[in-house]
Order: structure tokens, then sequence, then C-alpha cells
């Protein structure tokens, strides 16, 4: 027997009151988050948040939300489980593709000038989300620069979001994805479609190193090394002043002397830190870590 409307409506705001969190409640997970990930969140996402929640809890059959947020502060994985489902993952190939010919018209070229053929270049994306700009780096190379075999080319891509490094480590990728890409670079590159996704082929899968780093964690950023130019693009947006100069610090100490570093369209450094310089290329405007350190 069929339950009556009325009888169904309330049972969906039974639900929708037994998952909604008080004003303390999600003022304390918005600042767990921020603590985590640097990313601002508060009431004018609160239905965004409660729906993320809501699944974690029935995920983990903690309920009510203070037993969840007992395990989630006793919980490592938990939280990597909760940040996953926080992060934003929007990304295609070849996006801001100006920023690609200045790496490959302006950027290397002065980067190996007083380099030995076969010595070692190292270009970061972070965050890299599901793979897609760090192979588009590799795969722009492999066209585009014709000394890309002279050097040793490492590229890493890196994300606070562990489901999508394993997303681009298995590189399936679908038609919007990919709807950035020449057809024939999508031919030599990728295999053929299977249920509407291409894979990109090995040897390109195994040029790029997939590792997890925290953007605003010292230590976290540390541990992936220095780099000649990295792509930090669309994330900056997402934090306050505080941690957005604690991310750009820990950019700025990754990058060898000289290096450089290209933000989002919409991002701009001299807003954030004085410690890089400004510098117009023909094809971009990017900054750079200044030949000998200083303080700024």
């Amino acid at each position: 027997m069929s339950k009556p409307p009325g009888a169904m409506m309330d049972k969906a705001a039974s639900t929708r009151k037994a998952r909604a969190l008080s004003a303390d409640e999600l003022r304390h997970l918005c600042t767990f988050l921020y603590r985590q990930t640097g990313m601002i969140f508060g009431e004018s996402k609160r239905y965004y948040i409660e729906r993320r929640v809501a699944d974690r809890m029935a995920a983990t059959g903690m309920r009510p939300f203070p037993a969840y947020y007992a395990h989630l502060e006793s919980d490592k994985s938990e939280v990597e489980h909760l940040i996953n489902i926080f992060t934003v993952n929007e990304t295609y190939f070849y996006r801001e593709e100006h920023q690609l010919r200045c790496l490959s018209r302006s950027l290397l070229p002065g980067i190996v000038q007083n380099r030995k053929p076969g010595d070692l270049v190292r270009i970061w994306s972070v965050p890299c989300s599901t793979g897609e700009e760090p192979y588009s780096i590799a795969i722009w190379l492999l066209e585009n620069w014709p000394l890309v075999d002279a050097y040793h080319i490492e590229i890493v891509g890196s994300d606070i979001d562990t489901r999508v490094l394993l997303e681009g480590q298995a590189g399936h990728y679908g038609e919007r994805a990919l709807s950035r890409l020449p057809p024939d670079v999508v031919e030599r590159y990728f295999g053929s479609a299977r249920d509407g996704q291409r894979q990109l082929i090995q040897d390109l899968r195994e040029s790029v190193k997939f590792t997890s780093a925290n953007l605003i964690d010292t230590a976290s950023v540390a541990t992936q090394g220095g780099f000649d130019v990295i792509f930090c693009r669309n994330v900056l947006i997402y934090f306050d002043d505080a941690s957005r100069l604690q991310a750009v610090n820990n950019l700025y100490d990754s990058l060898h002397p000289g290096g450089y570093i290209c933000l989002g369209h919409t991002e701009s450094m001299t807003r954030i830190s004085k410690r890089f310089d400004l510098r117009r290329f023909e094809d971009a405007i990017v900054y750079q870590r200044p030949g000998s350190d200083r303080d700024g």
C-alpha cells in the first residue's frame, strides 16, 4: 500500500531536520576544514556542507554529528575522506593554453640556458586534480618543445584529494576533458574510446609522478623538493588572506631561485606577496622567484 504524499513529505522533512547542523556545529566543522585545507566555508554553503557531512555520517555509521565529529578528530583516514568530498575538481586538457605556450617559448629556454644536456628540469602541477593539467604539460612539451628529449624533464602532479590522484594515475578521460585537444593529438596519445572514455597511453601515464600535498602545510610541501616551474591555478581563490599567504610562502620555498610560478587568470600574486617579480612574456604574465634570496 502506497503512503500518502503528506507522509512522504513529512519523512523527507524529518530526514533533513535530522541531518541539519546547529550553528555551533557548522562553525566547528568549518573551522576544522579551514585548519586542514585553508579553504573557507560558512553559513552561505550550509546545504552543500550538510549534504556531504550526511554522506560521511552514513558511511561511517557515526550519528549524530557530535559522535561523527569526535570520530573525525581521532581518525586521520576519515579526515582524508572528508577533505576529498569538499575539494573542487574542475579541469580539462590544455586549460589556459597560453601558459603552456609561454612554458615552451619563454620559460624553459631561459631555464636550460646554463644547463647541460641531460640535466634535470622539474615542473610541478598543484593542485593537479584528475591529472589533465600535468598530462597537458607532458603532451605540450612533446608536441611543441624541440629540446624536450635533451633534458631530464620530471613532471609532478600533486593534490590534497587522494581520490583524484588515483584517477590521474589511471588516466581515463571523457569527451569533455579532451575537447580542447586537437584530434590528431588525441589519436596519438589516447587509446580507443570505451564506454565514453579514452585512456592515456602508458608512456605518458608513466611520465607524471603523482603525490599528495597540502599547500598550507609547510612540511607536506617541503617533501616535494624544489622546482623550476610551478603551475598553481585556481586554488588560491578559495583561501582567505592568511592561508593564501601561507600557501604562497610555501610555494616560494619550493621554487629554485629564478624559477617561475603560473597562477590562474583571475589570480594575482602582487596582491598576496611582494617576494616574487612579475614577468611579462609574449604569451603570459608569470611570477618569478628572484635569482637570489631576499626578504619580503
